[in-house]
């Protein structure tokens, strides 16, 4: 097994395949099993891991996702740098369907997620200030630019438990406190990557408004095929931007600290 893999993808809603012909492979970590086999093979010149965080059937719903085995098993290959779109809500209306917003910051609201893996005797208390490395936001936004994606280099996701979505009150909650866009899967995963060290890159596809924007008067009717149509565009453009950001992450001297995170979390 090839474990001097530098990058790993998790690929959200309806992001099931990547890669051409790849190599599956079976991880049992102290944590589980992943949600799924990972599947290894050449991306932008070279070898990555990908997995549906999922399952490739969409078998786990946001709060029964393995994310403690997921980020385990691609550590375990070697991972530095974990790529992590997925589906959003936006919270604004000036973020319409089918922007791509760059994550800098998180709202964690779930409530019965394993999150972290310092249950001790060891004891750390890792800082969220940067959970989202600030290297590669700069270069996410840079390709997204380059490939003409609309997006927005900043913003922060409130993270809902799921599987529901949120009431009319809940949404304009959640834009009162900031949050720019709403999803279910990005905690704990950057917090995990984080502790493991590795640097995390958040793409939030925005798919549609949510629901408390529905009497905005900038903001259109939302219909379950625009959402269809919106879903399947996001993830033809992000494929495209995966396949130009690797060798750009690749090729980085990483000098954003999230490799030494845990030096200054000691207890």
């Amino acid at each position: 097994m090839n474990k001097n893999i530098k990058i790993g993808i998790l690929g959200g809603s309806g992001f099931y395949e990547l890669l051409e012909n790849p190599e599956e492979i079976v991880i049992e970590t102290p944590f589980g099993k992943p949600s799924d086999n990972i599947m290894v093979g050449e991306c932008g010149g070279a070898e990555i891991a990908f997995l549906p965080r999922h399952a490739r059937g969409h078998n786990f719903p946001p709060h029964a996702i393995p994310y403690r085995a997921n980020l385990a098993a691609l550590k375990e290959l070697g991972c530095e740098t974990i790529i992590s779109p997925a589906a959003v809500g936006s919270l604004r209306a000036d973020i319409a369907p089918g922007t791509f917003v760059i994550c800098d910051d998180f709202i964690d609201r779930t409530k019965r997620r394993a999150d972290t893996y310092f249950d001790g005797p060891d004891v750390y208390h890792v800082p969220s200030t940067e959970a989202y490395c600030p290297e590669l936001i700069k270069i996410a936004a840079g390709t997204c630019d380059e490939l003409g994606i609309p997006h927005a280099k900043g913003g922060t996701v409130v993270v809902i438990e799921g599987p529901r979505f949120s009431s009319k009150k809940e949404s304009r909650y959640y834009a009162n406190m900031g949050a720019d866009i709403i999803n279910m899967t990005q905690y704990p995963e950057v917090v995990l990557a984080r502790e493991l060290e590795m640097c995390y890159l958040g793409i939030g596809l925005v798919t549609d408004w949510d629901v408390g924007l529905e009497n905005d008067p900038a903001v259109s009717a939302v219909t379950a095929a625009e959402v269809a149509r919106v879903f399947a565009e996001n993830n033809a453009k992000v494929k495209e931007l995966i396949f130009k950001l690797v060798p750009k992450i690749i090729s980085r001297d990483r000098g954003c600290g999230c490799g030494d995170v845990l030096d200054k979390s000691k207890i």
